[in-house]
């Protein structure tokens, strides 16, 4: 019964501890998005909610005369102007990069009163001249910074280098961004190009104005249509959405996770009642004889589950919270700050916790209740664990094999869809009926599969193999739950596995046909390349080109009158060289020619697009222009699928010099023979932008492998709370059946079974049927995977590949698992007591 309760603990306070994890990270960002908003903030109407930086690369800018008309407008107690960019790099005298390793962002601006707000100098003072420069107390500490270190900050406009003269520390949680800042007059230089230029104007009001009623003043007094006007609650709502939707990302998944556990808790209770109901069938038998109907014992099996649950919940509800606290550090030491004063329990976390709890563990108790309120008073006459009704197996084996039938149905229709939205439904279908079939057919299957992994497993162990053997398949349906609660698990693991293994591969399969540069040089975190980077790039020897890789937004109208708002690939002519397009119709490089333009195959058939005819494209931020198709390029890859393609020639015709976006992505190809040498060249020109990678194609291949083993590693972390109370499904069953089977215990010892013997039969029982759990789930897996992958070969992920490492280290771990769920049960049952074996009941 403990351990049933703790797997309902663990499961409760995965929940619990995802909601309060979650609602405590969305009361950090809260305070801190409603204590930095001014009363009004007024920026460029052109600037994206949340989004500081358009791929420029430098924010967009207001004059300072703005400042001086918001002002003037009535009810305002102060305008104030601010910089702040995002789009830079702030490296120490090593040239080790400052920012955050959380993908939190690198933050410059300048020192101003909005600040104090939610900042104070603790060390120091403010930065007084180009020289000089504050950064946060958190970036200090965890970089090791004091007063008077050197940092260089990069920027697009230019680098700068000053001297810490100042530490702010944080008077509300940092979620993890790095700060720095500088003085007004070097902001406006080094940050965005020029003086007199800003990013927003904080706003104020005086006392007794309302926001609403503010930002209506400072319309009328700048116009309407003039700038982006947002109140303090518009500010932070739209700041909220954007971290909001992560977050909620986030919870779910881990809720997902919970769910999985507490479907492998299922099992165990289920597993736990059904074996304490078959242990008291006499006492059981004896209530009936003297009294008792069949509801009182249903409900008196209800009730022992109902405290269980209850008692479960409880400590979960608790240990949920503690779970919270423990990820907050371990944020923390990533760098994301979360302090406990923001630690939000809200009221429906442990209501919700309970009623799970509660619920399942009720829900998994009722047929094993069911089944006792069955019992009648003549079974007081027989002996204990009466057999199941065989009828009721065979209609179950039935049931299954129909189930698992339908499943694979589902699976093969997936896997032969012609699209992927069909294909979907019909993947979702079969996986949960192949699974609920496996579950309903586990029984049958021990029976086999337990045979057929004894002779191989146990069979070198002589009679206490044949012994364990004989006990596993005792009882095939409650070996088939227990089976399952591990088979969910691992079964999930072997789809991910295949799945993930697939992706790499054909990601590298579609490079080696495709790719013909060298070397890519880009950001991890997404920045654009800054000029003087790419210059860098350029000078650099022993290379025979470089091409610019950049992205434009554009609203296309094709000759039918389909509107369509999407972005548009724009790059030199020697990325036709680059990449190895199949065509259509024409020729990858006519598409760089003078207002011409490429679409993709699957575009084309859509909006019955040919090679010659003509779209409008109107560039976002710049001019409408008619571009002929002079190509169409085949969207069965993977890479590049659906992508138009532009000259940067073309783009420069109608979008002016400060609209036109940076490159996001260099690719650069070697001269003959010089690769090795151009290799070492190009890290060496880039070497002080320590913010862009720069990969051969071997390096690329390596990180996406490493980024999908990352993705893969987290889930198995997750997925590791399933199987943990699996493994404890395991202890339970083996520590019930030892007392089940004392009586036996006594009488195989006494002629002569050693304690060793004993412990080794109980070790090898536990083994065989975790094996064959994890051999039903790791087929069940690579079904799914196997099925997964082909419908992504739809979207040119066309290679499957399975990771028999992985694959066959689970089998293997597996055992280790089943020996480890065995030490306690055999060390129990090896020191009991021969003669109070034989003489109990």
């Amino acid at each position: 019964m403990a351990l049933s309760a703790v797997a309902v603990l663990l499961s409760v306070a995965f929940v619990c501890g995802t909601l309060v994890f979650t609602d405590t990270m969305n009361t950090t960002f809260d305070k801190l998005f409603g204590v930095t908003s001014a009363d009004v903030t007024v920026s460029a109407k052109v600037a994206k909610d949340g989004e500081d930086n358009p791929n420029r690369g430098k924010p967009e800018v207001l004059p300072a005369s703005a400042v001086e008309q918001v002002a003037k407008a009535e009810g305002v107690k102060s305008a104030e102007g601010a910089v702040v960019s995002m789009s830079v790099t702030v490296v120490n005298a090593k040239n080790e990069n400052m920012g955050s390793t959380t993908g939190a962002p690198t933050i410059a601006g300048n020192w101003n009163d909005n600040e104090l707000k939610s900042m104070k100098i603790t060390s120091g003072q403010a930065p007084r001249g180009p020289t000089e420069m504050m950064v946060d107390a958190d970036t200090a500490k965890k970089h090791h910074l004091k007063l008077g270190d050197e940092l260089r900050t990069i920027a697009i406009t230019g680098d700068v280098r000053a001297r810490i003269s100042g530490i702010a520390t944080f008077t509300v949680t940092n979620p993890g961004a790095a700060i720095v800042y500088f003085d007004t007059a070097t902001a406006q230089e080094k940050l965005l190009g020029g003086p007199g230029l800003f990013t927003h104007v904080n706003v104020t009001a005086k006392d007794g104005v309302g926001d609403d009623r503010l930002k209506a003043n400072v319309a009328k007094a700048v116009g309407a249509d003039t700038y982006k006007l947002q109140t303090a609650k518009e500010s932070a709502d739209a700041n909220r959405k954007d971290v909001g939707s992560f977050l909620d990302v986030m919870k779910y998944v881990m809720l997902g996770f919970a769910g999985i556990a507490f479907l492998v808790g299922i099992f165990l209770i289920f597993n736990t009642f059904s074996m304490l109901v078959a242990q008291r069938t006499r006492e059981i038998g004896l209530m009936r004889a003297i009294g008792a109907d069949s509801g009182q014992i249903l409900k008196s099996v209800i009730v022992e589950a109902f405290l269980l649950g209850l008692v479960g919940s409880v400590l979960g509800v608790g240990a949920g919270v503690g779970l919270a606290v423990g990820l907050m550090q371990l944020m923390g030491q990533m760098g994301m700050h979360l302090s406990t004063d923001d630690l939000t329990v809200a009221w429906t976390t442990p209501v919700v916790g309970l009623v799970l709890g509660i619920v399942v563990t009720v829900v998994s108790a009722f047929i094993p209740a069911r089944r006792a309120g069955k019992v009648s008073p003549m079974a007081a006459l027989r002996d204990a664990g009466t057999p199941g009704d065989k009828k009721a197996g065979r209609i179950r084996a039935a049931v299954g094999l129909v189930l698992t039938g339908i499943g694979g149905a589902g699976l093969f229709l997936a896997a032969g869809a012609d699209k992927a939205s069909a294909g979907s439904l019909w993947l979702s279908l079969g996986v949960l009926f192949t699974l609920i079939g496996f579950i309903v057919i586990g029984p049958l299957l021990a029976g086999l599969v337990v045979r057929l992994l004894s002779g191989i497993v146990l069979r070198p162990f002589g009679s206490v193999g044949r012994l364990a053997e004989r006990n596993a398949l005792r009882n095939p349906r409650r070996t088939g739950a227990t089976a399952a609660a591990l088979m969910i698990g691992l079964a999930l693991v072997a789809c991910l596995s295949v799945v993930g293994s697939s992706m790499v591969a054909s990601a590298t399969d579609e490079l080696d046909k495709s790719v013909g540069a060298d070397y890519i040089v880009q950001s991890q975190t997404g920045q654009p390349i800054m000029p003087q980077a790419e210059q860098a790039l350029r000078a650099t020897k022993d290379l025979d080109h470089v091409t610019a890789y950049r992205e434009v937004e554009a609203k296309i109208t094709a000759p039918d009158g389909s509107v369509k708002d999407d972005g548009i690939s724009v790059t030199d002519p020697t990325y036709a060289q680059d990449v190895r397009r199949k065509m259509i119709a024409g020729e990858h490089a006519a598409a760089y020619g003078k207002d011409a333009i490429s679409v993709g195959s699957l575009y084309a058939d859509e909006h019955h697009v040919k090679v010659g005819d003509e779209l409008t494209v109107a560039f976002a931020g710049g001019r409408a222009a008619r571009l002929k198709v002079a190509a169409i390029t085949s969207d069965e890859g993977n890479l590049d699928k659906g992508v138009m393609y532009i000259s940067t020639a073309t783009a420069e015709q109608f979008l002016s010099a400060d609209r036109m976006p940076r490159p996001f992505m260099l690719l650069a190809k070697a001269a003959d023979g010089k690769a090795d040498a151009a290799y070492g060249a190009v890290k060496g020109a880039l070497a002080e932008y320590p913010q862009y990678a720069v990969q051969n194609q071997t390096d690329y291949k390596q990180t996406l492998k490493d980024q999908v083993g990352q993705l893969l590693n987290m889930v198995y972390g997750l997925l590791g709370l399933a199987i943990i109370v699996a493994v404890l499904g395991v202890v339970n069953t083996l520590a019930l059946s030892v007392v089940e089977r004392t009586r036996e215990i006594g009488l195989m010892r006494a002629i002569g079974l050693s304690r060793r013997q004993l412990r080794r039969m109980i070790r090898l029982e536990s083994v065989v049927i975790a094996l064959f759990g994890a051999l039903l789930g790791l087929g069940l897996g690579m079904g799914w995977g196997a099925t997964a992958q082909q419908l992504l070969a739809l979207e040119g992920l066309k290679v499957l590949e399975i990771p028999w490492p992985t694959i066959i280290g689970v089998f293997a771990g597996s055992a280790f698992v089943g020996l480890f769920a065995a030490l306690v049960p055999a060390f129990r049952a090896g020191r009991m007591n021969v003669l109070n074996a034989i003489a109990s009941e």
